[in-house]
């Protein structure tokens, strides 16, 4: 929250240069239209043209997600089990 100064949703073009930095905010769309990226995204209008962003709270489940994700991708290459050190 600190770093978005309390935002409930952050703008598209925000979270993609905080976060998915080697896309442009108009391929980060498309990724998550496909459902590249599983990451929903808040529409402000039914306008084309209106602002879209990303809600705090799905963003920062994301994140966990992909750390928990690298946490037992790790455990594996350090063959260890995650689940039972935990």
């Amino acid at each position: 929250m600190a770093q978005y100064n309390g935002m409930a949703v952050i703008p598209l073009e925000r979270v993609c240069q905080d976060y998915f930095s080697p896309l442009t905010p108009e391929s980060f769309k498309r990724k998550l239209a496909s459902g590249e990226i599983d990451l929903p995204m808040v529409q402000m209008t039914r306008s084309q043209k209106g602002a879209r962003g990303i809600a705090l709270v799905d963003l920062a489940r994301y994140l966990d997600r992909l750390c928990e994700q690298a946490r037992v991708e790790n455990e594996k290459l350090q063959n260890r089990d995650y689940r039972r050190a935990g």
